[in-house]
């Protein structure tokens, strides 16, 4: 499961997309045959959220509301904004499961559909133009490998040994919004210009960029003498940042509701 006390971080799941199943008529709405959500205790371990391998499965375990819109609509929690305190203090354990194997896309349209029928989650999207970066290919290529495999429902990035980075089957699509995550102290969300269409394999290891005053010690061995993420990027799979403006998508808050427990 992902870490959840460092969600904002390293909670990961797969690719978000629209895929949306079609009857003869009009396309049929995709929900989870059962769902049990409860209550998760403050101050535990912490959870995580993600996808259980055969696709009929979602489960959340101590994690908050705006966490989970955030994830299942690749939107960073800071670009989520009205509604109640609560989307942010209380946590929750969801178990939904599906009558047979989808794939993750129609999943993750699934838990979307369970936060508007649950939550009552509404809200409607504002854009504007503001700071981004524009992520693109390097003049020297792309140094990422094409992975064709079929879908595995394994997290796209997560981290390996001595802090590298692991990239897996990852989309472009997915691999802005992590890039966000990474870069959440500049406030600025990554937009997709690279024209790459496929999922790749990587490893990427860079210096984190540390808040003010966080204390070093316990970090690893030569950590901090990595490239910024910026160089990395560069040297190691032949992408850049460049910042820009660009627009900027906010999600909001109309109505929610706290679920029924079942």
């Amino acid at each position: 499961m992902i870490p959840c006390r460092s969600y904002i971080l390293t909670a990961v799941i797969g690719l978000m997309s629209t895929s949306v199943a079609y009857g003869q008529d009009k396309p049929a709405r995709l929900t989870f045959d059962v769902a049990s959500i409860k209550s998760a205790k403050p101050g535990g371990r912490g959870g995580g959220i993600k996808a259980l391998p055969g696709g009929q499965e979602y489960r959340a375990e101590g994690v908050p509301v705006k966490l989970i819109i955030s994830l299942m609509y690749k939107v960073p929690m800071r670009q989520i904004t009205g509604g109640p305190s609560w989307l942010d203090t209380d946590f929750y354990n969801i178990d939904a499961k599906a009558d047979h194997s989808y794939d993750l896309d129609d999943l993750h349209v699934m838990f979307q559909n369970l936060l508007a029928d649950e939550f009552k989650l509404k809200f409607h999207k504002e854009i504007k133009d503001g700071p981004v970066y524009a992520l693109m290919v390097d003049k020297g290529g792309s140094k990422m490998k094409v992975n064709e495999s079929a879908q595995d429902f394994k997290i796209p990035i997560s981290g390996g040994r001595d802090g590298v980075v692991v990239g897996t089957r990852v989309p472009m699509q997915y691999f802005c919004w992590w890039l966000g995550l990474i870069l959440q102290r500049d406030e600025r969300p990554v937009i997709d210009q690279t024209g790459l269409d496929k999922n790749y394999d990587f490893t990427l290891s860079f210096a984190p960029d540390l808040p003010p005053n966080v204390s070093t010690e316990n970090l690893p061995p030569g950590l901090l003498d990595r490239p910024t993420i910026f160089d990395a990027l560069k040297q190691q799979i032949g992408l850049k940042l460049v910042a820009q403006r660009g627009p900027v998508e906010f999600y909001v808050i109309d109505h929610v509701e706290k679920p029924a427990e079942n």
